[in-house]
Protein backbone atom coordinates (compact mmCIF):
# COMPACT_ATOMS: atom_id res chain seq x y z
CA UNK A 1 0.00 0.00 0.00
CA UNK A 2 2.77 2.47 1.04
CA UNK A 3 4.42 1.85 -2.31
CA UNK A 4 1.27 2.45 -4.24
CA UNK A 5 0.77 5.70 -2.16
CA UNK A 6 4.52 6.88 -2.94
CA UNK A 7 3.77 5.62 -6.76
CA UNK A 8 0.80 8.26 -6.43
CA UNK A 9 2.59 11.01 -5.06
CA UNK A 10 5.53 11.11 -7.54
CA UNK A 11 3.24 10.70 -10.66
CA UNK A 12 1.31 13.85 -8.91
CA UNK A 13 4.78 15.64 -8.16
CA UNK A 14 5.54 15.05 -11.57
CA UNK A 15 2.36 16.29 -13.68
CA UNK A 16 2.32 19.38 -11.36
CA UNK A 17 5.84 20.35 -12.39
CA UNK A 18 5.23 19.78 -15.85
CA UNK A 19 1.86 21.72 -15.36
CA UNK A 20 3.60 25.24 -14.20
CA UNK A 21 4.69 27.85 -16.76
CA UNK A 22 8.26 27.81 -17.72
CA UNK A 23 10.26 29.84 -15.67
CA UNK A 24 12.34 32.46 -18.21
CA UNK A 25 14.59 34.67 -17.84
CA UNK A 26 14.76 37.93 -20.49
CA UNK A 27 17.67 38.17 -22.76
CA UNK A 28 20.10 40.99 -22.55
CA UNK A 29 22.55 42.34 -24.76
CA UNK A 30 25.16 45.04 -23.17
CA UNK A 31 25.91 47.77 -25.32
CA UNK A 32 28.06 51.34 -25.05
CA UNK A 33 25.23 54.06 -24.00
CA UNK A 34 24.83 56.88 -26.61
CA UNK A 35 26.95 58.70 -24.39
CA UNK A 36 29.68 56.90 -24.04
CA UNK A 37 29.71 56.63 -27.71
CA UNK A 38 29.43 60.41 -28.32
CA UNK A 39 31.88 61.21 -25.22
CA UNK A 40 34.49 59.33 -27.20
CA UNK A 41 33.78 59.68 -30.63
CA UNK A 42 31.77 56.96 -31.50
CA UNK A 43 28.99 58.20 -33.48
CA UNK A 44 27.88 58.07 -37.19
CA UNK A 45 25.13 59.72 -39.17
CA UNK A 46 22.69 58.49 -41.51
CA UNK A 47 19.82 59.50 -43.46
CA UNK A 48 16.20 58.60 -42.03
CA UNK A 49 14.19 59.99 -45.24
CA UNK A 50 15.46 63.22 -45.44
CA UNK A 51 16.34 63.71 -42.01
CA UNK A 52 20.13 63.15 -40.39
CA UNK A 53 20.13 61.39 -37.85
CA UNK A 54 23.10 60.19 -35.41
CA UNK A 55 23.29 57.43 -33.77
CA UNK A 56 26.52 54.88 -31.19
CA UNK A 57 28.81 53.04 -34.37
CA UNK A 58 29.57 50.10 -32.37
CA UNK A 59 31.60 49.10 -34.72
CA UNK A 60 34.07 51.62 -34.83
CA UNK A 61 34.00 51.49 -30.57
CA UNK A 62 34.07 47.84 -30.63
CA UNK A 63 37.31 47.69 -33.19
CA UNK A 64 39.14 50.77 -31.63
CA UNK A 65 38.84 50.09 -28.00
CA UNK A 66 39.94 47.18 -26.70
CA UNK A 67 39.21 48.17 -23.05
CA UNK A 68 35.53 48.22 -24.06
CA UNK A 69 35.75 44.46 -24.90
CA UNK A 70 37.28 44.12 -22.10
CA UNK A 71 34.95 45.71 -19.55
CA UNK A 72 31.21 44.37 -21.78
CA UNK A 73 33.07 40.73 -21.13
CA UNK A 74 33.93 41.78 -17.47
CA UNK A 75 29.97 42.29 -16.89
CA UNK A 76 29.14 39.63 -19.34
CA UNK A 77 30.90 37.16 -17.08
CA UNK A 78 29.39 38.64 -14.09
CA UNK A 79 25.95 38.09 -15.49
CA UNK A 80 26.57 35.01 -16.42
CA UNK A 81 27.52 33.88 -13.07
CA UNK A 82 23.82 35.05 -12.18
CA UNK A 83 21.84 33.00 -14.55
CA UNK A 84 20.97 35.53 -17.50
CA UNK A 85 21.26 34.66 -20.95
CA UNK A 86 23.65 36.69 -22.89
CA UNK A 87 23.20 37.91 -26.66
CA UNK A 88 27.27 39.13 -27.64
CA UNK A 89 27.75 42.45 -29.69
CA UNK A 90 30.46 41.68 -31.50
CA UNK A 91 29.02 38.43 -32.72
CA UNK A 92 25.72 40.74 -33.40
CA UNK A 93 27.42 43.17 -35.49
CA UNK A 94 28.70 40.25 -38.05
CA UNK A 95 25.56 38.91 -38.82
CA UNK A 96 23.93 42.73 -38.57
CA UNK A 97 26.80 43.27 -41.81
CA UNK A 98 25.62 40.01 -43.57
CA UNK A 99 22.43 41.36 -43.40
CA UNK A 100 23.09 44.42 -44.66
CA UNK A 101 24.65 43.62 -47.67
CA UNK A 102 20.98 41.46 -48.57
CA UNK A 103 19.10 44.86 -47.83
CA UNK A 104 21.46 46.60 -50.17
CA UNK A 105 19.97 44.47 -53.16
CA UNK A 106 16.18 44.48 -51.71
CA UNK A 107 13.63 47.27 -53.28
CA UNK A 108 9.83 47.62 -52.86
CA UNK A 109 8.07 45.45 -55.64
CA UNK A 110 5.06 48.54 -56.04
CA UNK A 111 7.44 51.12 -55.67
CA UNK A 112 11.09 50.42 -56.07
CA UNK A 113 12.35 52.02 -53.17
CA UNK A 114 14.72 50.73 -50.82
CA UNK A 115 14.83 49.51 -47.17
CA UNK A 116 14.76 52.53 -44.44
CA UNK A 117 16.22 51.51 -41.37
CA UNK A 118 18.12 53.01 -38.27
CA UNK A 119 21.64 50.89 -37.78
CA UNK A 120 20.57 50.50 -34.12
CA UNK A 121 16.87 49.32 -35.15
CA UNK A 122 18.67 46.99 -37.51
CA UNK A 123 21.04 46.05 -34.44
CA UNK A 124 17.97 45.33 -31.91
CA UNK A 125 16.31 42.89 -34.80
CA UNK A 126 19.49 40.79 -35.39
CA UNK A 127 19.86 40.70 -31.79
CA UNK A 128 16.83 39.38 -30.48
CA UNK A 129 17.38 40.72 -27.14
CA UNK A 130 14.50 41.79 -24.68
CA UNK A 131 16.78 43.90 -22.57
CA UNK A 132 19.51 46.45 -23.84
CA UNK A 133 21.84 46.74 -20.90
CA UNK A 134 23.59 49.94 -21.91
CA UNK A 135 27.13 51.24 -19.71
CA UNK A 136 28.30 54.64 -19.17
CA UNK A 137 32.00 54.61 -17.30
CA UNK A 138 34.23 56.92 -16.65
CA UNK A 139 38.00 56.62 -15.30
CA UNK A 140 39.48 58.96 -12.83
CA UNK A 141 43.52 59.31 -12.41
CA UNK A 142 44.81 60.70 -9.39
CA UNK A 143 48.66 59.64 -8.67
CA UNK A 144 48.98 55.98 -8.97
CA UNK A 145 45.21 54.92 -8.12
CA UNK A 146 41.90 55.01 -10.57
CA UNK A 147 38.56 55.00 -9.92
CA UNK A 148 35.59 54.61 -11.52
CA UNK A 149 32.32 55.96 -12.46
CA UNK A 150 29.61 54.01 -14.20
CA UNK A 151 25.86 54.05 -14.94
CA UNK A 152 24.31 50.69 -16.26
CA UNK A 153 20.35 51.22 -17.68
CA UNK A 154 18.49 48.27 -18.63
CA UNK A 155 16.48 49.46 -21.49
CA UNK A 156 12.98 47.39 -22.97
CA UNK A 157 14.13 46.79 -27.01
CA UNK A 158 10.63 46.78 -28.41
CA UNK A 159 9.78 50.42 -26.09
CA UNK A 160 13.02 51.67 -25.15
CA UNK A 161 11.62 52.48 -22.12
CA UNK A 162 14.62 52.50 -19.04
CA UNK A 163 12.92 49.42 -16.33
CA UNK A 164 15.93 48.99 -14.26
CA UNK A 165 19.11 51.21 -12.95
CA UNK A 166 22.39 51.54 -11.55
CA UNK A 167 24.72 53.96 -10.85
CA UNK A 168 27.93 53.61 -8.46
CA UNK A 169 31.65 54.67 -7.77
CA UNK A 170 34.17 52.26 -6.84
CA UNK A 171 37.28 53.08 -4.61
CA UNK A 172 40.40 53.69 -5.66
CA UNK A 173 42.76 51.08 -7.18
CA UNK A 174 45.57 50.08 -9.18
CA UNK A 175 44.00 47.45 -11.00
CA UNK A 176 42.87 48.16 -14.57
CA UNK A 177 39.62 49.35 -15.74
CA UNK A 178 37.60 45.86 -16.21
CA UNK A 179 38.69 45.47 -12.37
CA UNK A 180 37.64 48.63 -11.22
CA UNK A 181 34.62 47.65 -12.88
CA UNK A 182 33.74 44.48 -11.62
CA UNK A 183 34.34 46.29 -7.91
CA UNK A 184 32.53 48.96 -8.82
CA UNK A 185 29.38 46.86 -10.03
CA UNK A 186 29.03 43.99 -8.04
CA UNK A 187 27.78 45.74 -4.94
CA UNK A 188 24.79 46.52 -7.52
CA UNK A 189 24.12 43.83 -9.98
CA UNK A 190 21.91 41.72 -7.57
CA UNK A 191 19.72 44.45 -7.44
CA UNK A 192 19.74 45.53 -10.97
CA UNK A 193 18.93 42.14 -11.72
CA UNK A 194 16.22 42.00 -9.16
CA UNK A 195 14.36 44.69 -10.98
CA UNK A 196 14.82 43.46 -14.43
CA UNK A 197 13.28 40.31 -13.89
CA UNK A 198 10.41 42.07 -11.87
CA UNK A 199 9.61 43.76 -15.12
CA UNK A 200 10.33 40.59 -17.20
CA UNK A 201 7.84 38.50 -14.83
CA UNK A 202 5.40 41.57 -15.60
CA UNK A 203 5.53 41.13 -19.50
CA UNK A 204 5.55 37.06 -19.40
CA UNK A 205 2.24 37.47 -16.94
CA UNK A 206 1.08 40.90 -18.59
CA UNK A 207 2.52 40.53 -22.26
CA UNK A 208 5.02 43.01 -24.03
CA UNK A 209 3.80 46.53 -24.86
CA UNK A 210 3.95 47.24 -28.68
CA UNK A 211 2.10 49.84 -30.88
CA UNK A 212 0.76 48.85 -33.75
CA UNK A 213 -0.53 51.80 -36.55
CA UNK A 214 -3.69 51.01 -38.98
CA UNK A 215 -3.29 53.62 -42.69
CA UNK A 216 -5.67 53.17 -45.18
CA UNK A 217 -3.81 53.30 -48.91
CA UNK A 218 -5.57 56.99 -50.60
CA UNK A 219 -6.16 54.97 -53.87
CA UNK A 220 -8.45 52.29 -51.99
CA UNK A 221 -11.76 53.50 -52.77
CA UNK A 222 -12.87 52.59 -48.85
CA UNK A 223 -11.73 53.07 -45.63
CA UNK A 224 -12.40 52.02 -41.75
CA UNK A 225 -15.73 53.58 -41.52
CA UNK A 226 -17.23 51.57 -44.62
CA UNK A 227 -19.84 48.92 -42.91
CA UNK A 228 -19.69 46.57 -45.90
CA UNK A 229 -17.80 44.07 -43.42
CA UNK A 230 -20.72 42.20 -41.78
CA UNK A 231 -23.01 44.67 -39.35
CA UNK A 232 -19.90 46.72 -38.36
CA UNK A 233 -17.60 49.53 -39.71
CA UNK A 234 -13.72 48.06 -40.73
CA UNK A 235 -12.44 50.05 -37.58
CA UNK A 236 -14.75 48.54 -35.05
CA UNK A 237 -13.97 44.93 -36.60
CA UNK A 238 -10.30 45.78 -36.01
CA UNK A 239 -10.56 46.96 -33.02
CA UNK A 240 -12.10 43.51 -31.98
CA UNK A 241 -9.72 41.67 -33.35
CA UNK A 242 -6.99 43.59 -31.65
CA UNK A 243 -8.86 42.41 -28.19
CA UNK A 244 -8.69 38.71 -29.31
CA UNK A 245 -4.78 39.24 -29.89
CA UNK A 246 -4.00 41.19 -26.82
CA UNK A 247 -3.37 39.47 -23.46
CA UNK A 248 -6.26 40.51 -21.11
CA UNK A 249 -7.51 42.97 -24.21
CA UNK A 250 -5.14 45.63 -22.97
CA UNK A 251 -4.82 48.24 -25.16
CA UNK A 252 -5.34 52.09 -25.83
CA UNK A 253 -6.84 53.02 -29.19
CA UNK A 254 -5.62 56.82 -28.63
CA UNK A 255 -6.60 57.75 -32.21
CA UNK A 256 -9.22 56.69 -34.40
CA UNK A 257 -10.61 58.14 -37.59
CA UNK A 258 -11.70 57.51 -41.04
CA UNK A 259 -8.38 57.14 -42.53
CA UNK A 260 -6.26 55.32 -39.18
CA UNK A 261 -6.10 54.05 -36.38
CA UNK A 262 -3.05 54.03 -33.58
CA UNK A 263 -2.98 51.46 -30.92
CA UNK A 264 -0.83 52.35 -28.10
CA UNK A 265 0.38 50.69 -25.23
CA UNK A 266 -1.11 46.76 -26.67
CA UNK A 267 0.22 43.78 -24.33
CA UNK A 268 0.91 40.94 -26.72
CA UNK A 269 1.56 37.85 -25.56
CA UNK A 270 5.21 36.63 -24.96
CA UNK A 271 4.89 33.16 -26.26
CA UNK A 272 2.36 31.28 -28.15
CA UNK A 273 1.40 27.47 -28.64
CA UNK A 274 1.35 26.74 -32.48
CA UNK A 275 -0.72 24.38 -34.41
CA UNK A 276 2.11 21.17 -33.41
CA UNK A 277 1.74 22.38 -29.60
CA UNK A 278 5.38 23.94 -29.57
CA UNK A 279 6.09 27.01 -27.46
CA UNK A 280 6.80 29.88 -29.82
CA UNK A 281 7.81 33.67 -29.44
CA UNK A 282 5.34 36.30 -30.13
CA UNK A 283 6.14 39.71 -31.90
CA UNK A 284 4.91 42.97 -33.39
CA UNK A 285 5.49 41.22 -36.61
CA UNK A 286 3.26 37.77 -35.75
CA UNK A 287 1.04 40.52 -34.40
CA UNK A 288 0.87 42.30 -38.23
CA UNK A 289 0.71 38.80 -39.96
CA UNK A 290 -2.18 37.92 -37.60
CA UNK A 291 -4.49 41.22 -38.20
CA UNK A 292 -3.74 40.64 -41.99
CA UNK A 293 -5.12 37.15 -41.56
CA UNK A 294 -8.38 38.62 -39.95
CA UNK A 295 -8.73 41.18 -42.75
CA UNK A 296 -8.59 38.48 -45.51
CA UNK A 297 -11.66 36.74 -43.73
CA UNK A 298 -13.25 39.36 -44.74
CA UNK A 299 -11.83 40.76 -48.49
CA UNK A 300 -9.67 43.07 -47.35
CA UNK A 301 -5.88 42.71 -48.51
CA UNK A 302 -3.16 44.40 -46.51
CA UNK A 303 0.55 45.55 -46.30
CA UNK A 304 2.36 45.24 -42.85
CA UNK A 305 5.50 46.33 -42.12
CA UNK A 306 7.21 46.42 -38.58
CA UNK A 307 9.43 49.24 -37.65
CA UNK A 308 12.41 48.06 -35.38
CA UNK A 309 10.92 45.60 -32.58
CA UNK A 310 8.25 47.23 -31.28
CA UNK A 311 6.08 48.99 -34.04
CA UNK A 312 3.49 47.34 -36.70
CA UNK A 313 2.00 49.50 -39.42
CA UNK A 314 -0.47 48.16 -41.47
CA UNK A 315 -1.73 49.49 -45.04
CA UNK A 316 -5.21 48.76 -45.99
CA UNK A 317 -6.41 48.15 -49.26
CA UNK A 318 -4.19 46.33 -50.98
CA UNK A 319 0.20 45.29 -50.70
Amino acid sequence: MKKITLAIFIALFTFASFAQPKAKKPTIMIVPSDVWCNQNGFMQEFNNQGTVVKVPDYKKAMQSDPTLIQVIAQINGMMAERGFPLKNLESALKTLEAEAADDNMRSSSTTGGGVSSSPTDKLKQVAKADIWMQITYNVNKKGPKSSIQFTLQGLDAYTDKQVATATGNGEPSSGSTPELMQEAVLAHLDNFNSTLMTYFEDMFVNGREVVCRIKVWDDWGENLETEEYGDDELGILIEGWMSELTVNEVFNLTTSTENQMFFEQVRIPMWVIDAKGKEKAYDVRALGKDLRKKLKTVGVEAKAENDGLGKVTLWIGHK
